[in-house]
């Protein structure tokens, strides 16, 4: 069996509401992405529930450059957990979800937040993975993540 699914965990000294805040705020996502593939929100506006989607401007050379992607939330526990699976609009203009999601689950600790950083692509099928080479990132990159998101609320 292949696992098709990584997670880093780190523990930062901030309150967990702070830390959903910034997991919530499109505009700040390019501070806690490793690499510069993340550039910024099409709209800054906050995410407020599950359904929500928000668009980001994205550079990958391997993608072919520019790109945006358009993220479905999936989870939204204000404080406890944020999820989402991202896409992109078609020739038709309807967004197709590849399948993969990004999720967050924050648990309280004495003086701070267990922050865990999941990456999952167990659902992407075989059309996309024709097009799209997984994992896109290791745990490395997951760590390197959360070591920004610590920076930053901190």
């Amino acid at each position: 069996m292949t696992t098709e699914m990584i997670s880093a965990t780190r523990t930062i000294n901030a309150p967990a509401e702070r830390i959903f805040a910034l997991l919530a705020d499109p505009s700040r996502h390019q501070d806690i992405e490793p690499t510069d593939w993340v550039r910024d929100a099409v709209d800054p506006a906050p995410i407020a529930a599950v359904g929500d989607v928000f668009e980001m401007n994205m550079f990958h050379a391997g993608q072919g450059g520019d790109y945006r992607m358009h993220n479905k939330v999936t989870v939204f526990e204000p404080g406890r957990a944020i999820a989402w699976t991202p896409g992109q609009k078609g020739k038709s203009g309807k967004v197709g979800y590849g399948g993969w999601f990004w999720r967050y689950d924050l648990a309280p600790t004495d003086g701070g937040t267990e922050v865990t950083l999941g990456y999952d692509w167990s659902a992407v099928g075989e059309q996309v993975r024709k097009i799209v080479p997984f994992p896109a990132v290791d745990e490395d990159y997951l760590a390197r993540s959360l070591a920004e998101l610590a920076k930053l609320t901190e």
